[in-house]
């Protein structure tokens, strides 16, 4: 279990991120056409997966719209933005901001993948959506890099993310 805070009042997540060197735990999550994904979806690419709670925050909007000119060129890197949000909104917002290099996916059907890679908030006011986090795949989905962000309310280190990519 780890800790983090919401405004400063401490919360819980269920469990730790994946450790760095390890293989990355499989997901099924949900994607615009309603169809499941998983990490077999994106074989051979690198993968930036940013954690947020909703879409329909300043910070979550801000991290996503970030990764997604980090992501401007690469071919070799997909970027997903993992929330709590129907696939309906997600779609809504990349699309009224016209960003096309993230792919938005939703826990609506499972919170499996927060439970399994210890994201999913357990107390609090957020209980049974996601802390913050970054967690960047190689192209063979082992864990290179992990942030929990300690305060939801932060934005992720942004460099330290893209810096795993390399």
């Amino acid at each position: 279990m780890a800790k983090i805070t919401l405004q400063g009042n401490e919360i819980n997540t269920n469990g730790d991120l994946p450790t760095v060197g390890s293989a990355a735990p499989d997901f099924k999550l949900v994607d615009g056409e309603l169809n499941d994904r998983s990490l077999g979806d994106y074989t051979g690419k690198k993968k930036l997966l940013n954690i947020v709670p909703s879409l329909d925050t300043p910070v979550c909007a801000t991290s996503t719209k970030h990764f997604n000119e980090a992501a401007s060129g690469r071919d070799d890197v997909v970027m997903l933005i993992i929330s709590a949000d129907l696939p309906f909104a997600s779609g809504r917002f990349c699309t009224g901001e016209g960003l096309e290099n993230v792919v938005p996916l939703s826990m609506m059907r499972s919170k499996n993948f927060a439970k399994d890679y210890g994201i999913l908030i357990t107390d609090g006011p957020l209980a049974g959506v996601t802390g913050r986090a970054v967690v960047v795949l190689d192209a063979d989905n082992k864990v290179v890099y992990t942030e929990l962000v300690p305060e939801i309310a932060q934005e992720p280190d942004y460099d330290k993310a893209i810096a795993g990519l390399a």
